[in-house]
């Protein structure tokens, strides 16, 4: 199976959105991913604060090494 993770630029086209009030099917819709990535996405990474992109993309890069 092949697939690829987040880039930083999806990750605040996904704050961007989110702050735009749209639902996570036109989030994915919109950046053509799955609905799941985007509900794991947010799901791992929104806090009190909300969904940081920045915080999101630096905890990934951690992770994966």
């Amino acid at each position: 199976m092949n697939y690829t993770h987040l880039t930083r630029e999806e990750r605040y086209q996904i704050y961007a959105l989110k702050k735009a009030g749209h639902t996570q099917s036109e989030i994915a819709t919109v950046i053509n991913r799955s609905v799941s990535t985007i509900s794991r996405e947010l799901a791992r990474n929104c806090r009190a604060r909300g969904y940081r992109p920045k915080q999101a993309h630096n905890k990934a890069v951690e992770r994966k090494a």
